[in-house]
């Protein structure tokens, strides 16, 4: 939830209001009727309006600027595999973390003989 005073960006409109999409806003209070779908009182200071908007249409700045960042970084790394043809650090931008992880479990594994094997499962299955 977010809190009061709190600098927001309008990101929707869900219920066709005519917000200002893309514009910021504050935080001033909470609409704590069960009965209605607006979750907040935004203040509009481009438009010097107050809106009620449901949770969806509004995402913090701090939020949004965090997942710019990201993406930029992505894109960064990305345009420097390409560039010094790192193919393996290309794959692993793209896969995401999870093939480091495939990576690192791989050679944890041991091979065991089939003797071995079986003198396991003899022991588990006489336990």
């Amino acid at each position: 939830m977010l809190q009061l005073g709190e600098k927001v960006v309008i990101v929707g409109d869900a219920f066709e209001q005519n917000l200002p999409v893309g514009e910021y806003g504050y935080i001033i209070a909470y609409d704590r009727n069960p009965d209605n779908v607006f979750d907040y009182v935004v203040r509009s200071p481009k438009t010097g309006r107050n809106y009620f908007v449901p949770s969806q249409d509004v995402e913090s700045e701090e939020r949004l600027i965090e997942q710019e960042v990201e993406r930029t970084t992505q894109e960064a790394l990305i345009d420097y595999a390409l560039a010094t043809y790192n193919e393996k650090l290309f794959h692993q931008i793209i896969n995401g973390e999870d093939s480091q992880a495939e990576e690192q479990e791989e050679p944890t594994k041991e091979v065991m003989s089939q003797a071995e094997f079986i003198k396991q499962v003899n022991l588990r299955a006489w336990i």
